[in-house]
């Protein structure tokens, strides 16, 4: 699945399995980078509640900071799942989230492009797109 977000910068997951099958070397992701990704995604807007950031579509949840180096993501729990096995290393789910569709990445260990790739996948699915 495809999708362009403005700027005319074309997403698809389908690199996410391939971020799994040939891991590469990342820089490390920050919340300046979330707030500049979010920016670009149609209808989602930053605000802060009790210093920490979340990120809505219109509402809905799509992330929001938990710490200054986790985020929860929303997700599918069929993602999430996939998320899970494939980089355990970037993703988890405490036991408060179980039941929820929600993922917690993590900046200082994990994958900058597959919690990009996560973020965008969560405005889709809030946004139906």
């Amino acid at each position: 699945m495809t999708s362009v977000i403005p700027g005319g910068r074309q997403v698809n997951r389908v690199p996410i399995r391939m971020h799994a099958v040939t891991p590469c070397k990342h820089s490390v992701m920050r919340l300046a980078d979330v707030s500049r990704l979010v920016a670009q995604l149609d209808g989602v807007a930053e605000r802060s509640r009790d210093g920490l950031l979340d990120w809505r579509y219109r509402g809905r949840l799509v992330a929001r900071q938990l710490d200054d180096s986790h985020i929860v993501i929303r997700a599918s729990f069929e993602f999430r799942d996939f998320l899970l096995h494939s980089f355990p290393e970037t993703f988890s789910v405490p036991k408060r989230f179980a039941k929820h569709m929600m993922i917690v990445a993590d900046f200082e260990n994990g994958n900058p492009d597959v919690v990009e790739d996560a973020v965008i996948a969560a405005w889709e699915l809030q946004s139906g797109r």
